[in-house]
Formats: C-alpha cells, sequence, structure tokens
C-alpha cells in the first residue's frame, strides 16, 4: 500500500505520511510513503534533523492500493488517483468530495495536525514510534499549530506534542521550534513562482476554483520585496487553470497577522468575505494564521449562499 499525502507537500503531509506507513509495517500491513511532489523547506528542515531520507516522488497510483494523509479531496492527489483503490483517510480537515465503492477506514478529527491523529492510532494499535519517527511527527504538530499558537490548536496536539517530544528526546520544544521556523522562513533565494506555489491547495465552491497558498514566516520583509513579482507570477497562474481567484497568504508568526496578496474576477468579493478590503491586489488579514478555519469557512459561505 502507498501512503501519500496532498500536493505541494508541507511538514504535516510528509511527516504523517511517513509515520503512518512506518505504523502500518509494524502491525503487519506492508506500506511505503510516497510525495507527489519536493517537500517545503521546513519539511526538508525536519527530514533532516530525523536522519530520513527524502521518499520518493510519484505523480502516478493508478491501480494501486492507497491510504490517504491530510486532505480528503480529489483536487489535491494525483491527476489518476480515481483509478487507484482508496483504503483509507488520516485528515483533520472539512470533508472533502472523495467516494469510494467499497467501505474505507476514516481517521478525520477536528486538531490541529494531522500527525496528532497519526500518533493517537499508533496509541490504539498499542505501538510507540521510533524516535526519528516521533521527531518528525513532533515538528509536523509545531508547523501545523504554529507551536500551538494558531486557532487551531487543541489539548489533543499538545499532549501528543510534548509526548513525541520525550520519545525523541527533544528537551525544549520552543529551541526545537526556533530552529525549525528559522528554515521555513529563509526565503531570500526563492523565486517568486515558487513562492506562490508554496504549501497551495486548490479549492472548489460554487463551480468556481480559488488556489490559496500559505508563506509562513518570521517577518514579511524580504516577501513583499517580491510582491511585484509574486502579482505577476499570480496573474499568469490565474490565466492558465482559469482560477476565479488565486491568492498568497503572507501569515507573520511572530505577530500572527497575515498579509494576503489577490489575482480575481471579484477581489471586493473574497475580500469583503473576509471582513476586509483590497487596495492595489492586497488586503490585511490582523489576527489570521489559519487557512483553514479563518479562511475557507468563510469564503465557502460567500460563494454558496
Amino acid at each position: 500500500m502507498l501512503v501519500l499525502g496532498h500536493q505541494n507537500p508541507d511538514c504535516d503531509s510528509l511527516c504523517s505520511a511517513i509515520a503512518l506507513a512506518a505504523l502500518f509495517n509494524k502491525i503487519g500491513r506492508p506500506a511505503t510513503p510516497i510525495l507527489q511532489g519536493k517537500p517545503n523547506p521546513e519539511a526538508l528542515f525536519l527530514l533532516d534533523c530525523a536522519g530520513f531520507e527524502q521518499p520518493e516522488i510519484r505523480t502516478s497510483v493508478a491501480g494501486e492500493d492507497i491510504f490517504i494523509v491530510d486532505y480528503s479531496d480529489w483536487g489535491q492527489g494525483t491527476s489518476d488517483m480515481k483509478k487507484a483503490r482508496v483504503r483509507g483517510i488520516v485528515d483533520h480537515h472539512k470533508l472533502g468530495d472523495i467516494t469510494t465503492s467499497e467501505p474505507l477506514e476514516c481517521w478525520i478529527w477536528p486538531v490541529g495536525c494531522s500527525a496528532t491523529i497519526v500518533y493517537n492510532m499508533y496509541k490504539f494499535h498499542e505501538k510507540s514510534p521510533e524516535p526519528a519517527i516521533a521527531k518528525l511527527m513532533m515538528g509536523a504538530i509545531i508547523s501545523d499549530t504554529v507551536n500551538f499558537q494558531g486557532p487551531t490548536t487543541t489539548e489533543l496536539d499538545k499532549r501528543a506534542a510534548f509526548a513525541l517530544a520525550k520519545i525523541a528526546g527533544v528537551d525544549d520544544i520552543k529551541v526545537f521550534a526556533k530552529a525549525q521556523f528559522e528554515a521555513k522562513s529563509d526565503i531570500k533565494n526563492v523565486s517568486a513562482a515558487e513562492l506562490i506555489l508554496r504549501d497551495q491547495k486548490v479549492f472548489e465552491m460554487a463551480g468556481e476554483k480559488i488556489a490559496i497558498g500559505q508563506l509562513e514566516l518570521t517577518s514579511l520583509t524580504v516577501a513583499l520585496q517580491k510582491k511585484d513579482e509574486m502579482l505577476v507570477e499570480m496573474r499568469q497562474l490565474q490565466a492558465d487553470k482559469g482560477y476565479h481567484s488565486t491568492l498568497v497568504l503572507l501569515t507573520d508568526i511572530t505577530t500572527l497577522d497575515t498579509t494576503a496578496l489577490i489575482i480575481s474576477k471579484d477581489a471586493d468579493k473574497v475580500a469583503n468575505a473576509l471582513n476586509s478590503s483590497v487596495e492595489g491586489n492586497v488586503f490585511e488579514l490582523p489576527g489570521v494564521v489559519s487557512r483553514k478555519k479563518q479562511i475557507i469557512p468563510f469564503l465557502q459561505s460567500a460563494f454558496e449562499s
């Protein structure tokens, strides 16, 4: 069985796929983690810290048994995923549009990170992750919860992270998180084209497609210096893909505020749904850090009402 996260793999998508495959192998269900693309720098940092090789990148899973992690939408899988046999889902987002012809195993919990769910799957099967796997899972939780500051953070996430830190031999989560976020924030030599696709997800709302990428940074200075280049690339992507809107959320994880860049057929509709207003393809979202909880529900309501 193949275990894979979503397109544009982030920490949770990568680390949870590796951890879940390792659990399946422990309980006699042979499994291999794979990726749909190159992991982001933060995820690569965690791989290096844990001493793991990057899993194979595959863009075709037709005919395979698969278990998917950190999403439940066809649009975030491979182009041929409907030709695979989806055996299970682990996710912490809203339920997507994936359907199957056979019963499947689903672990979908309202927590801050899929790795929290995977940790509880280990407990359910009375198994413990190896220290390196525990470090990956801990790092994924730190990332998705913004070191427990994000609005999606739950007590389950905190318990899981501290239990995993103990297994991994990490004495100070704050120190680990600081190094992890520094790796995430180093974008000086990253092209605008790559930045807009980093952690981008495409959502369908009332028949319209909205692409939303997010950069979580310790400072927005460098990102804003690249703003004009990013808007050019976003405009081209919008034309090529036919999206209704293309957004990039620039989230400052020290102030917990977001500046959004937008190219859209109706930018005011998008900004108004988020209680903001657009000036020069930019709008401000003070106190917003979670795409899942503070962006998507409001856009979905605006588009589907």
